[in-house]
């Protein structure tokens, strides 16, 4: 069966949103998430390839995935808001997710600059499932909003991460409240290069329902 794939136009704080929804191939969806990319500045889409393995993993563990482009990349109106803009956008493609499934438990993922607005979106609105935060960056900005923060989370980082140092990620992390999780990815750079297969596989597994 191929995948259920959408293309979508939300309506987002500064005009159209461009926006993929996707749903797994073998069943209804027994969960939803957004999944947010890295740095629009920097050439983050929302067809980054770290960003469409994070989709995958989760479609492949029952759950249907809204990406969308952040507000002035793609068809998306708007110039780039310096992350407080684009944790706007992302509560708006929340919201119209919610209201798609609105019997479903919800998550939020996200990659390296996605990473943060996901992190910072979850910890200020409560319910969500978990966050998932891949490559996340060490270095940009203070990761204290996270130190008061009851949501599960997940984080999933290279080992080679030029971004997210494994030493400074595992300082952070352990002033994190749980529950958490931490997982390693052998990679070659912040892009997981060499280790997509593993990123989409453990993604899978962390995001399956738990016994």
């Amino acid at each position: 069966m191929p995948r259920r794939i959408e293309s979508l136009t939300l309506a987002g704080p500064e005009g159209r949103l461009e926006a993929l929804l996707e749903e797994p191939e073998d069943a209804a969806p027994r969960m939803a998430a957004v999944v947010c990319h890295p740095h629009p500045l920097y050439g983050g889409t929302m067809h980054n390839k770290v960003v469409y393995r994070l989709a995958r993993g989760l479609r492949r563990a029952g759950i249907a995935v809204l990406r969308f482009n952040f507000r002035g990349v793609g068809s998306s109106a708007g110039v780039h808001g310096h992350l407080e803009g684009e944790i706007e956008d992302a509560r708006a493609a929340l919201a119209w997710l919610r209201e798609r499934y609105p019997a479903l438990h919800y998550a939020l993922a996200g990659f390296s600059f996605g990473s943060r607005v996901i992190t910072r979106l979850g910890c200020e609105a409560s319910g969500a499932s978990f966050l998932l935060a891949a490559g996340f960056p060490t270095r940009w900005g203070s990761p204290d909003y996270l130190e008061n923060c009851a949501a599960p989370k997940i984080f999933i980082q290279s080992t080679h991460d030029q971004f997210g140092p494994r030493a400074e990620l595992e300082a952070m992390y352990e002033r994190f409240p749980g529950p958490k999780q931490l997982h390693w990815i052998e990679a070659d750079d912040h892009f997981f290069a060499g280790g997509l297969d593993e990123l989409e596989e453990r993604v899978k597994t962390v995001a399956g329902p738990q016994p």
